[in-house]
């Protein structure tokens, strides 16, 4: 049996012909998602996925039937979510799982939850993929905040079958999932409506969920596969003219994995344990981009625009689960700087093509992983970079950037057509923009610098955190990770949450914002994980015992 305060280490790969606990089918303009989880078939061995709860492998699959859906079947036009079981949903995360596993798996596992659910409303706002939520029996917790994530949520009329957010009153923690963001400020529930739900354990059910705004209609069990069937097609309707397909196959990425080191075709990420620091390289294009919409669809999967940014986005994952001690990473980039603003200039080119449509939002997701990714950041800018166009975003992602300045001024940045707004962050805003909050008039000079910048000049904008010539280099730059790792990773992780996302709110940042902060606060404290904590006796004979002071 697995330690239970050790997490498992899981890959974040997987293929429908794999998965354990969906069922991915794809009809037309229809798809259908079925959950149907194996109780026996979590990440551990201690303990039972029962009632369609989930650990972080269930919702890995999800994630992947969702991208796949996006690149492998532009057909879709509508998803519905249903389940395997006879009256159940979906009961939530699982609570023994939960409750066993260390504070940062649990704090990570609920970000990528969070992110899969994220990627869901991308698909509806960007893709004209709707989703519905077809509910029936128990949808509690989780499972209802996945139903949130949808553009519809159908919910049988059978005098038992209910909507809940049961986490407060159960467990003592809060809906991890957005779910508390998500029914005042996306389906606009009036607060104190939603403040008797979410205290309610046993949740709201029929007409009053319709009449509350919890679901957007009911169906009898006589009528209920009759009134998906047209919710779908109705969904499906909406994004009917538009111009999609074929699809590609996302082929397997397959890194070599060592002890300190794991290879990707683009993207390398070595450890130093001893050090917590990792450095993470992306490697530019070694080859000309395909330039028009027909050699974009032929390139498929495997055009670096495409395979540079899923390894990113796995190699960022694996720094989150795999490797909780390391708290800095050094971002760098190698290769011609030429090829990624050739690249970039492809895609905006030909943006109205379904491929380097799915492409640009793919990157922007992955960004967005790595700015909420609770590690600091140093971008480091020195001879043979190519922090140049969406690499370049990857230094405007980071909380600080060192950059040489050499005599011969072969050091430097560039800004290329994907950095004025097509890869937005969280808030909604560029990098560019949320970097130069309040300053327009800076922004705009930015924005108007045609060419490569140099450090001097780069340093001049306000591009860069530091330039360091080639006697101070060294020394600089190991100072400043030296002093980054000897701090407090707690102070760190709400240090640079505060700091990074200045400017307005979204659904997405208040759900990072707020929900990882007191999730993360809330996972520690005795009244839901000491001895005498909800999580901890939950499903046991005696009740939880509360420390009742506010603070």
């Amino acid at each position: 049996m697995a330690d239970s305060s050790t997490p498992v280490a899981p890959n974040f790969e997987t293929h429908p012909d794999r998965y354990k606990h969906w069922q991915l089918d794809v009809d037309g303009a229809v798809a259908k998602l079925t959950m149907k989880v194996d109780p026996h078939g979590g990440l551990r061995d201690d303990y039972e996925l029962k009632l369609n709860s989930y650990d972080l492998g269930v919702d890995i699959e999800l994630a992947d039937a969702i991208q796949r859906i996006r690149f492998e079947h532009p057909e879709v036009r509508a998803v519905v979510f249903q389940s395997g079981l006879d009256r159940v949903f979906c009961a939530g995360a699982n609570i023994p799982m939960l409750s066993s596993s260390a504070h940062a798996f649990k704090v990570n596992f609920c970000k990528f939850t969070n992110e899969t659910r994220l990627y869901l409303e991308d698909a509806s706002a960007n893709s004209g993929i709707k989703s519905l939520a077809a509910c029936e029996g128990t949808c509690a917790g989780g499972g209802y905040e996945l139903a949130l994530a949808c553009d519809r949520i159908l919910l049988v009329d059978d005098g038992s079958s209910a909507v809940s957010l049961p986490e407060v009153p159960l467990l003592a923690v809060l809906p991890g999932t957005g779910g508390l963001t998500r029914i005042v400020d996306k389906r606009k529930v009036r607060r104190d409506l939603a403040d008797v739900f979410c205290t309610t354990s046993e949740g709201v059910r029929g007409k009053r969920a319709v009449d509350w705004g919890l679901v957007d209609a009911i169906a009898s069990r006589s009528k209920f596969e009759e009134a998906i069937d047209t919710q779908a097609k109705a969904l499906a309707a909406e994004g009917a003219d538009a111009k999609r397909g074929p699809g590609i196959t996302l082929d397997p990425l397959t890194p070599t994995v060592e002890e300190d080191t794991i290879t990707y075709r683009h993207v390398t990420l070595k450890l130093d344990r001893a050090a917590r620091v990792a450095t993470l390289t992306v490697n530019a294009p070694e080859s000309d981009p395909p330039t028009t919409g027909d050699a974009i669809q032929a390139a498929g999967a495997d055009q670096w625009a495409l395979r540079c940014f899923r390894e990113l986005d796995d190699a960022i994952l694996r720094l989150r689960m795999h490797h909780f001690d390391i708290g800095l990473v050094l971002l760098e980039t190698r290769g011609d700087a030429s090829k990624v603003l050739a690249t970039d200039a492809a895609l905006e080119a030909n943006q109205d093509h379904w491929l380097a449509s799915e492409i640009r939002l793919h990157m922007a997701r992955v960004l967005r992983r790595l700015d909420v990714s609770s590690r600091s950041f140093f971008a480091i800018i020195d001879e043979g970079s190519c922090f140049a166009g969406s690499l370049f975003e990857l230094a405007l992602a980071a909380d600080r950037s060192y950059m040489l300045e050499d005599d011969d001024e072969k050091v430097a940045v560039q800004l290329g057509a994907l950095n004025g707004g097509a890869l937005p962050m969280g808030n909604g805003l560029s990098r560019l923009q949320t970097r130069f909050f309040g300053d327009s008039a800076t922004l705009e000079k930015v924005l108007g610098t045609e060419g490569p910048i140099v450090t001097t000049d780069a340093d001049d904008l306000g591009l860069i955190t530091l330039a360091a010539d080639d006697i101070d280099w060294e020394d600089d730059v190991r100072i400043a990770i030296e002093e980054r790792a000897s701090l407090s990773p707690d102070a760190l992780t709400g240090m640079e949450a505060s700091l990074r996302f200045p400017g307005p709110e979204t659904v997405e940042s208040k759900i990072f914002a707020r929900l990882s902060a007191w999730q993360n606060w809330i996972f520690q404290r005795p009244n839901a994980v000491g001895p005498q904590g909800a999580l901890t006796k939950y499903g046991q004979p005696d009740r939880p015992t509360f420390d009742w002071t506010r603070c």
